[in-house]
């Protein structure tokens, strides 16, 4: 399957990734360099980033990663005993929005904006799988300024898949992927300022 959308007058088209039990389209760049230059340098400069605390294994650790929660009034969003209440939408990230639903054929009304401020800076092995999100729920994963790594796992076999999220990518996942895998963004000996999207749908209550 291959998904073709004209942006800014270029034509992108997908690279439809072959994993067993996952649905999982990629586009290597969805805006221009310097568009998502200039989204990157908007966001950093006028996001008011949270560093929250989770809970794992019964003990309390702050997340190795800024964030910012985005999303209308009822959607509170809870992953690893942590609830986090939305902040309202502001035009800069419907602009995002819009761009990434035009690509991917798909509708969001949340967005987690995570910022990596070097190589130190991860996500640990997870699945956008709560229970808000419903059965076999649709993530865009858009990416602005450094590329990073991205790892893969399945759930109940040995097979993994290794990627790197190059600036400007989207990375659709869908269908049973959640279900099936975990993914994370490993630490780096090296890296730059990095921010991620994840375009998510919260269901109603």
């Amino acid at each position: 399957m291959v998904h073709q959308a004209n942006l800014f007058g270029s034509s992108r088209t997908a690279q439809d990734l072959s994993l067993e039990d996952a649905d999982l389209s990629y586009w290597p760049e969805i805006v221009d360099q310097q568009i998502g230059n200039q989204w990157f340098e908007a966001l950093l400069s006028t996001t008011d980033w949270d560093q929250d605390k989770i809970t794992v294994y019964g003990k309390q650790h702050l997340t190795p990663r800024l964030s910012y929660w985005v999303g209308d009034e009822w959607m509170d969003y809870s992953y690893a005993q942590h609830t986090m209440k939305p902040h309202p939408w502001t035009p800069l990230l419907r602009e995002i929005k819009d761009t990434v639903e035009r690509v991917s054929q798909a509708n969001f009304n949340s967005v987690l904006v995570n910022y990596y401020r070097d190589g130190r800076d991860s996500n640990g092995w997870h699945s956008d799988d709560e229970i808000e999100l419903g059965h076999q729920p649709v993530i865009g994963s858009f990416s602005l300024g450094a590329a990073r790594d991205f790892h893969l796992r399945h759930k109940q076999k040995k097979q993994t898949h290794k990627m790197v999220l190059e600036p400007g990518s989207l990375l659709l996942m869908s269908g049973n992927t959640q279900a099936c895998w975990q993914h994370h963004i490993p630490k780096r000996a090296q890296a730059l300022p990095r921010l991620n999207l994840t375009f998510r749908t919260i269901l109603r209550p």
